[in-house]
């Protein structure tokens, strides 16, 4: 994030999945970030001095959006088109035509910028779902390049695919790319079938001929920077959150959740669950308290500031109805918090819920198993619609809109032998640790 204080520029790292999820490969390998940086200079002076200090300090390129085109392109096809249908909620998706010819010409505009600054020989990784022409436009201009593309979230079946007015585009676009990357196999599944049964092109294990080029299709579940994790939950400042953290809890259990705040993120679902099991073990009330971290997000759009007031009603409610003077069910934090706070809450939870209704992976479900082992052996309770489901086999997995078999699931997380947490702790990480 970009934001002036006291007259001066301040740059933050993004706290995005994204971003964070390669910022370690991204600094190793002295690559050059090339993205939009969330913030609008006024002046062309002002645009200069913001692209030379992301040169030298954050090894990144700036791509300016003017205001209309945030409102078109990123508000606008992005995030209430692709989004949406590429998540399943098909009756939340806008096909505005403008809003198409927006994200045309942004993904044009990240072409101008990358052929100012590639040389020879780079190779371009493009990510995720708001540049699916850019593979296509850098080919057009430079035939020879290497150029893979990863999508980060979902790709739905073609059923759902099919409503998208320009799928015939996007697939081309994305064709564009040598080697085209998934997080699991249903979603590398998909594509090529709407290659197949929306392009007629025909693909050989994975791999589709487009013109004189193959192109390949394969599968690789995004990890994280576990050995990050690991050395910070052993560093003296989480040390001292947890000692905080420990004594304002006391001997309570602690419940984490922690998402951005999106609708396909399952929270009003995760809500009701919890209020259900508050409902069904009363002998529960004072002995648990679930911290909920929602990390505010798209907010200038309608559907994100109705869920953030659904979610603002549903915590007043159960606390309302549960709470005593000494005891708060649920601790809401609706904002970012430091990397060492993350860490310490992480390695404090007894159990953590990880709950979408559709997610492409779900970094926070690896990120909190990473932070467990050294305080306690902590449960992770994970929706089968994520992404990490196919690689996190031995958490407790459930049906993100089975709203009773949740509530059973924190039950039986809280209560689950210690040698049990132990063993599906001990499996997982090992994964985690070796698909970092």
């Amino acid at each position: 994030s970009i934001f002036k204080e006291n007259g001066k520029i301040q740059i933050n790292p993004s706290a995005g999945g994204l971003a964070t999820g390669l910022a370690s490969y991204h600094q190793e390998n002295e690559g050059l970030w090339i993205g939009w940086p969330g913030y609008n200079p006024t002046t062309d002076k002002e645009k200069n001095i913001l692209k030379n200090r992301l040169l030298n300090e954050f090894n990144c390129y700036p791509v300016y959006l003017s205001n209309i085109e945030i409102k078109k392109y990123y508000n606008g096809f992005s995030n209430n088109t692709l989004w949406p249908l590429f998540h399943y909620f098909t009756t939340r998706c806008s096909y505005d035509h403008s809003e198409w010819e927006y994200y045309q010409s942004v993904n044009s505009k990240f072409c101008k910028a990358l052929l100012e600054t590639v040389k020879p020989d780079d190779i371009i990784w493009v990510h995720d779902y708001q540049l699916m022409l850019l593979p296509e436009m850098i080919r057009k201009e430079i035939p020879e390049a290497t150029i893979g593309f990863f999508l980060h979230i979902p790709f739905p079946s073609m059923e759902v695919f099919r409503y998208l007015p320009w799928r015939n585009e996007i697939l081309n676009g994305v064709l564009g790319a040598d080697l085209i990357g998934f997080h699991t196999y249903d979603y590398s599944r998909h594509f090529l079938s709407c290659i197949l049964r929306i392009l007629g092109k025909e693909q050989n294990y994975g791999q589709i001929v487009a013109g004189d080029r193959v192109v390949k299709v394969d599968t690789f579940p995004m990890g994280i920077d576990a050995a990050r994790f690991i050395a910070g939950v052993a560093s003296e400042e989480v040390n001292a959150e947890n000692d905080n953290l420990m004594k304002t809890m006391k001997e309570n259990k602690i419940i984490l959740s922690v998402d951005r705040l999106d609708f396909t993120k399952g929270i009003p679902e995760r809500l009701q669950a919890f209020e259900l099991f508050l409902e069904n073990h009363p002998d529960w009330h004072g002995k648990v308290t679930y911290i909920m971290l929602c990390v505010p997000s798209r907010d200038k759009i309608q559907q994100y500031r109705m869920l953030k007031k659904e979610v603002d009603e549903l915590v007043g409610k159960i606390n309302g109805r549960f709470g005593t003077p000494g005891w708060s069910p649920i601790l809401y934090m609706y904002r970012s918090v430091p990397f060492t706070t993350l860490i310490g809450l992480y390695s404090s939870a007894d159990l953590a819920l990880v709950t979408p209704v559709r997610d492409g992976m779900n970094l926070v479900s690896k990120e909190y198993l990473a932070c467990q082992g050294q305080h306690k052996n902590g449960v992770l309770v994970l929706s089968e619609t994520a992404g990490s489901a196919a690689e996190l086999g031995e958490a407790i997995i459930v049906n993100p809109n089975n709203v009773n078999s949740m509530a059973e699931a924190i039950y039986q997380g809280l209560t689950m032998p210690e040698e049990d947490k132990k063993a599906a702790l001990k499996l997982m990480q090992k994964r985690i640790k070796r698909y970092n």
